[in-house]
């Protein structure tokens, strides 16, 4: 049965709306009947009862604002009422206990991936092409021409065709009147060529814009980034372009590349502009390496792994006030599934964990790394204020039209996609997964960003929740799209792959979503299921450069 209202935790003193309510409107809760002062759209919040200035505003059963005027009982909270706030943390005692979801029904299932060498396993096989500094970028993009459509992964370039019908209007002499109203028919089309290697899912081109004019620090963090990229477990090996003088040197790259897999094996090739000299050889030679890598890695094949070889990315973007309800704790359960069931997931975005600091200090294992987690979260929240800004600055102006108007709202929310079991580990940004379990990731709050970062650390699949819709992929995981309303999943059923929209319509209960979400990563991971960010080739990428990025 569908509510209209709901009250996230027993001691909040406001209410979300699931539906849109009118003023005057009489609700009734727990048997107390609560006259609506305010017109108030659905995702947004009312008081239970009255407020004085000052009061302390709670959600989720924590601190997230405090009221900036008297509050009757069935006000609409908002920004000019209501200011950011936070309860302030500390290193506290250890709480690591957590009810272990029941997991029978995943215990024997298993996805079928490709397996390296150093026991990881991929959910997809890759071959990478990646330039050492932003001075090569055409020339990786010389090679994406030259090489992505002979090889079978190009595709059809869906709106030439309506461009070419469009032109057709104006050499006949139409006018803009006509242009404006000629239909369009776009069709998703692929060339349908066959793939020179069936195992091998495609070659990415990771073009970025560091390498140099940064510092020494920033040139290592993006070595270690692209690191991340070189031995995780879906690419099968790399082709990398240095110019030969940047700051990013080679050598960096395989120091880094030596952390993160002390046996590294697999095909890489580096060529150094400078050294090899004219255009022609450095494409003619790059070329035909790449093509030897490509043989090799096309005899990889997909078989059997135990799901704890699942390195799960949990992520958020376009959030809205229905995140927090539904679509976050949502795979916060399955998170919890996958953690019982010996795999990893990585919980990133500090800047929207900013009120729960506590709480995940409490979870983390040991004293330790609850130590590394308030240190990060201070010190980035620090630099953030020194430049003008803060972690209460991080909701978007869509965040705030649909109800999570301070970040500690939103932040409440956003920890719900880590579920409730304990913390084995706090990484900084790009540091790389080495246990199972719950993983905390130092990452900015920006979509591309932190999706970037989580799959660098080794998350083979990336869950993404939204309530605005956002188009966010990756190079070389899938990033399965996860709406938190239905509406957004009929609206924008091209890039969405879940609606967790029957959470609010009270069609679905969280741990019955946590278990359908399961079996689509299985299939996603087994290659069997394509979701719509590889689809359309979503191939978002974007480095960290460590400043401030909320």
């Amino acid at each position: 049965m569908k509510n209209n209202i709901l009250k996230v935790h027993p001691i909040d003193n406001v209410i979300v709306a699931l539906t849109n309510l009118v003023r005057g409107d009489v609700i009734t809760y727990e048997g107390v009947e609560i006259v609506l002062q305010d017109d108030i759209k659905a995702k947004h919040k009312f008081t239970d009862a009255p407020i004085s200035r000052g009061g302390r505003i709670i959600m989720y059963g924590v601190l997230v604002g405090l009221a900036q005027t008297d509050l009757a009982k069935g006000a609409l909270i908002h920004v000019d009422n209501v200011k950011h706030a936070a309860n302030d943390f500390e290193t506290g005692a250890r709480n690591t206990s957590w009810k272990i979801p029941d997991i029978s029904k995943f215990s024997t299932k298993t996805f079928n991936g490709f397996h390296r060498s150093d026991g990881s396993v991929g959910t997809a096989n890759y071959w990478l092409v990646i330039p050492m500094v932003f001075c090569e970028n055409r020339n990786i993009d010389v090679l994406e021409e030259a090489l992505v459509s002979p090889l079978g992964y190009g595709r059809k370039k869906k709106y030439q065709e309506d461009v070419v019908k469009l032109i057709g209007l104006i050499r006949e002499g139409k006018d803009e009147a006509a242009l404006l109203n000629t239909a369009s028919y776009f069709e998703t089309s692929e060339e349908n060529q066959e793939r020179i290697f069936p195992n091998v899912d495609g070659i990415k081109f990771l073009v970025h814009n560091g390498g140099c004019g940064g510092t020494r620090e920033d040139a290592i963090t993006l070595c270690g980034l692209l690191a991340g990229y070189i031995t995780h477990p879906n690419v099968a090996g790399a082709t990398i372009l240095s110019l030969g003088c940047q700051n990013a040197q080679v050598s960096m790259l395989q120091d880094e590349i030596a952390k993160r897999d002390i046996a590294f094996d697999k095909p890489l090739y580096i060529l150094e502009q400078q050294k090899v000299g004219t255009e022609a050889d450095l494409f003619s030679l790059s070329i035909r390496q790449t093509l030897a890598g490509l043989m090799q890695a096309n005899k990889c094949v997909r078989q059997p792994a135990p799901l704890s070889k699942l390195c799960i990315g949990l992520e958020c973007g376009g959030s809205d006030g229905f995140s927090g309800i539904s679509a976050n704790p949502a795979i916060g359960y399955t998170s919890d599934l996958l953690v019982a069931l010996g795999g990893s997931v990585i919980l990133a975005e500090f800047p929207e964990l900013c009120g729960v600091e506590q709480d995940l200090s409490d979870r983390c294992v040991t004293e330790e790394a609850a130590e590394r987690f308030l240190y990060l979260m201070k010190s980035y929240n620090n630099q953030a204020i020194a430049a003008g800004s803060g972690f209460d600055m991080n909701p978007s102006p869509g965040n705030i039209k649909d109800g999570l108007i301070t970040d500690a709202i939103k932040s409440a929310g956003a920890a719900k996609k880590g579920g409730t079991s304990p913390i084995v580990a706090v990484l900084d940004y790009p540091e790389k997964v080495s246990q199972p379990g719950l993983n905390l990731l130092c990452t900015p709050g920006n979509d591309v960003e932190s999706t970037t970062a989580e799959v660098a650390s080794g998350a083979n699949i990336v869950l993404f929740t939204t309530g605005l819709g956002t188009p966010t992929g990756n190079p070389v995981a899938p990033v399965v799209k996860l709406a938190t309303n239905t509406d957004l999943f009929n609206r924008m059923r091209d890039i969405m792959d879940i609606n967790t929209g029957l959470i609010i319509e009270g069609e679905e209960t969280i741990p019955e979503a946590g278990e359908r979400i399961l079996d689509y990563v299985i299939s996603v991971a087994s290659g069997e299921t394509e979701v719509a960010a590889v689809r359309h080739r979503q191939n978002d990428f974007i480095p960290w450069k460590r400043g401030i990025s909320l």
